[in-house]
């Protein structure tokens, strides 16, 4: 698509493309309700300009929907009962998508500092860490094949490692 200079990859996502999953939240970069895999990493698209994804691989929270672990993560949301108004679900996903990724095993404090860029006012997180914990069962030990996790996750532009 071709978009002018100034727009971020969240407009670009939203009113370009037509892929709503990925939502507006503060715009800032402190919410992530606006969180997108970019060449696998996870990033506020909020915070991003859509030129800048310019060959590269976007992944949204529609693009989990051909993934097995993307699957099995919304599944455990679902069934954990951690959606409530569904607002921050979609960057909640994204974000357990790239944690899994990395450690397909965390622990809960490990969970809980994974998702810490993500804000949700509803749950509490209780069901969300529960949900990401559910979606770990039977996942091998090590990144899955093909995915080498690279251990990163840049929103707000910082290297939460």
């Amino acid at each position: 698509v071709a978009v002018p200079v100034q727009m971020s990859a969240l407009e670009m996502i939203r009113n370009v493309t037509g892929l709503t999953g990925t939502k507006y939240g503060c715009g800032e970069g402190e919410c992530g309700a606006c969180t997108i895999l970019l060449d696998g990493v996870s990033l506020n698209s909020c915070l991003l300009f859509a030129v800048e994804c310019d060959g590269r691989q976007v992944t949204t929270v529609e693009g989990l929907a051909a993934d097995p672990l993307g699957l099995r993560i919304e599944k455990a949301f679902v069934e954990a009962g951690a959606v409530q108004c569904g607002f921050c679900t979609p960057g909640m996903v994204v974000q357990a998508r790239q944690l899994l990724q990395d450690n397909p095993h965390p622990t809960r404090e490990e969970i809980q500092r994974g998702i810490e860029g993500n804000l949700c006012r509803c749950t509490g997180y209780v069901k969300i860490i529960d949900a990401i914990e559910a979606a770990t069962k039977d996942l091998p030990p090590a990144p899955l094949p093909g995915e080498g996790g690279n251990g990163r996750s840049l929103r707000s532009g910082l290297n939460k490692e």
